[in-house]
């Protein structure tokens, strides 16, 4: 697991390789991400949009920008925390993601941008 706090804002990320998606021999490798953001901050915030970049490792990189996380554009109150998992497909059996949120805090309506950790995401069989 790969963390970062940011603003009080605390982005932990884990991540799992899913071969039944996945189809090697197309160069189609499929990993899951779960998402937990810790609120450690004194503010009630929510989180407005989200920015990736994904790296393959034969250089390619992609960048997603849109509202909210899986739908969603959660508020976490003081000590509350947001969890959800989504999805990533790859081209090559490793690669690594990074990016920010878009955060508003309520209250005075300030926003500010909360680190996404890079992370990596490597099939288990180039692990050995």
């Amino acid at each position: 697991m790969t963390s970062a706090i940011t603003e009080g804002v605390r982005v932990s990320v884990l991540t799992q390789y899913q071969p039944e998606y996945s189809s090697p021999m197309q160069a189609h490798f499929v990993f899951t991400y779960r998402i937990t953001i810790e609120n450690h901050s004194e503010h009630t915030v929510q989180l407005l949009r989200r920015h990736w970049f994904i790296h393959d490792s034969n250089g390619t990189v992609r960048e997603v920008e849109g509202e909210g996380v899986v739908g969603q554009q959660p508020v976490l109150e003081p000590g509350e925390v947001h969890e959800y998992v989504s999805g990533c497909n790859l081209r090559t059996s490793m690669g690594k993601m990074a990016g920010t949120y878009l955060m508003e805090r309520i209250m005075d309506g300030k926003q500010f941008q909360v680190t996404i950790p890079e992370f990596m995401m490597i099939t288990p069989y180039r692990l050995n």
